[in-house]
């Protein structure tokens, strides 16, 4: 039985994780160090304690994280600025299905709290859920299954009652561990076959995960 859905934000809810990715591109390439497409991937979802020792397992001692991470917020905010935020397919249809069901909804993002609110404001989205849960709120971010376990606590409901919506593996990581039943949305990658043995269900779009929760709900 599922009785709530947690949401990742970035590349689930809203279609970010293209931008995030290119701007951290940009950033580190300033800086001088010769960041790929592939170093962006990895970062998805990934909290900013790991995130800093990856890159500079990967680029060296000398690679400044902060530095680097507040230019590419800074190319991120003009991009934004430039096209706003733009929702994923299905969130509505999914969302309203929820609401009329009587399904619980939260989200479980890595974007800090003010952020997360005036994204989800600006998409008309923010009132649709029960509790919005950001990684500066537990110890520990994304892969840990911290932020997953407190929106569970937050909402009141059992992990293995929730469904956990991601797009990322260092997401999909977390709610794993955590004990959801995970589903993966791909937004910039899809599934390796490793991944879709542990994954509860693959959805091309948000709304394909409806006959997933009614299949789920009928047992």
């Amino acid at each position: 039985m599922i009785k709530a859905v947690i949401f990742d934000m970035d590349g689930v809810l809203i279609d970010t994780e293209k931008h995030l990715v290119r701007c951290w591109c940009q950033a580190a390439r300033e800086a001088g160090f010769p960041f790929t497409r592939e170093n962006g991937l990895e970062l998805r979802s990934l909290a900013a304690k790991y995130a800093g020792p990856l890159l500079q397992e990967r680029f060296g001692k000398e690679f400044d994280y902060e530095k680097v991470r507040n230019r590419r917020k800074e190319l991120m905010n003009q991009v934004l600025k430039e096209q706003g935020i733009e929702k994923k397919p299905g969130v509505d249809t999914l969302l309203d299905f929820l609401r009329a069901h009587g399904i619980k909804t939260a989200v479980a993002t890595a974007t800090d709290e003010e952020r997360a609110a005036r994204y989800l404001k600006e998409i008309g989205i923010y009132d649709k859920f029960d509790h919005i849960v950001c990684a500066t709120m537990v110890p520990n971010g994304k892969p840990k299954p911290d932020i997953y376990l407190y929106a569970c606590e937050k909402i009141k409901e059992k992990p293995c009652d929730c469904m956990g919506v991601e797009d990322s593996p260092n997401g999909i990581r977390a709610a794993l561990d955590a004990g959801l039943k995970t589903v993966m949305v791909p937004d910039l990658t899809e599934p390796d076959e490793t991944l879709k043995k542990e994954l509860f269900a693959v959805a091309k779009s948000l709304d394909g995960l409806i006959p997933v929760i009614e299949q789920e709900n009928k047992c």
